[in-house]
């Protein structure tokens, strides 16, 4: 039985790497490539993979954002999470969002296959480069922790002050969300409430640190 794939990474050249890689095992197929987290969404419920490669840092909709939607959609959707970093807290929210699987991209050639047999068998697959860091962080995890933007803010929330971050202006964000002007103004206004950040260029500093958005593109 052949295995289909979508690859969801902003870079082209490592979609290209990947697609690559997997021709190479007969029983993997890429079906579909997205270039952002939005248009992952929509090509898993268009083409059902049976696995989805999710670069953590995509424009438009993160990573972690795109999984929880993709998930909420068919909960029993298999991601596997690929990411530039080994931050525990990026790690967290991607295995609360419902991926699967987890590898840094400096490895994921030479382990990406065996992940996504990983998750098709239904087991978890965590690179050994950063199976320590999760383990550590879920033992020595504290009650007084601060709270990330994905307990702080509501998903939607999540979406306005990533596009807001990437430079979108409030009726580019209606547009994308397909919502009013008035919607997104609430949403920022509500934003800046929460956070008590009252000016967009350090909510755009928290949306880098928190891992909604990423200066790397």
């Amino acid at each position: 039985m052949t295995t289909r794939i979508l690859l969801a990474d902003d870079h082209q050249i490592v979609r290209e790497g990947l697609r690559s890689m997997l021709h190479q095992h007969q029983d993997m197929e890429v079906v579909g490539e997205a270039a952002d987290g939005r248009t992952a969404v929509a090509m898993s419920q268009e083409l059902e993979p049976d696995v989805v490669i999710m670069d953590v840092g995509m424009p438009d909709l993160n990573g972690i954002e795109a999984t929880r939607q993709i998930v909420n959609k068919e909960p029993d959707a298999k991601v596997v999470a690929l990411s530039m970093h080994s931050d525990r807290r990026f790690m967290g929210e991607m295995l609360k969002a419902g991926a699967k699987g987890y590898l840094l991209k400096d490895g994921a050639f030479e382990e990406l296959a065996t992940a996504i047999r990983a998750v098709v068998s239904n087991k978890v697959y965590l690179s050994p480069k950063i199976a320590d860091v999760v383990v550590d962080d879920y033992v020595r995890r504290t009650p007084g922790s601060e709270p990330s933007a994905f307990a702080k803010l509501t998903p939607r929330e999540r979406e306005v002050l990533q596009l807001m971050a990437e430079g979108r202006a409030t009726k580019e964000i209606a547009g994308d969300l397909k919502v009013s002007i008035k919607t997104v103004e609430t949403h920022r206004r509500q934003i800046m409430e929460k956070l008590n950040i009252h000016s967009v260029a350090e909510l755009t500093k928290y949306a880098i640190r928190e891992g909604l958005t990423s200066l790397e593109r």
